[in-house]
């Protein structure tokens, strides 16, 4: 399954292309006919959505950043969620007894494949 064709995709305009020719150019009974094509547009779209991706969350952390310290100081807090969690008795606690129960039970969570 692919994305809406009808929006643009700058990386592979050319791959669509031909895609739509082919599809216009074989019969619909003959479905396996642009199965090529139809493989390379998609491999096509899954590298421009890797890119899009990559530019999308460039400088994440930073902004992460900037948005917690803004909520800090309009909440009035000094500390920082993740700060909260390591100085917290309980979650610490409930941490390393999870830490222990996977040393004990390493396969305890893992799905058993023939029952």
């Amino acid at each position: 399954m692919h994305p809406p064709l009808d929006r643009p995709h700058p990386d592979c305009e050319k791959a669509i292309d031909d895609l739509r020719v082919c599809q216009a150019t074989n019969s619909k009974l003959k479905f396996w006919a642009c199965n090529e094509i139809k493989f390379a547009m998609d491999r096509c779209l899954k590298n421009e959505k890797r890119r899009l991706l990559v530019d999308m969350n460039r400088g994440f952390e930073e902004k992460r950043q900037r948005e917690e310290d803004a909520y800090r100081d309009a909440m009035g807090q000094e500390l920082t969620f993740d700060e909260y969690l390591r100085k917290d008795p309980e979650y610490l606690k409930a941490a390393k007894e999870a830490v222990e129960r996977n040393k004990k039970y390493p396969d305890m969570y893992k799905t058993k494949l023939n029952s």
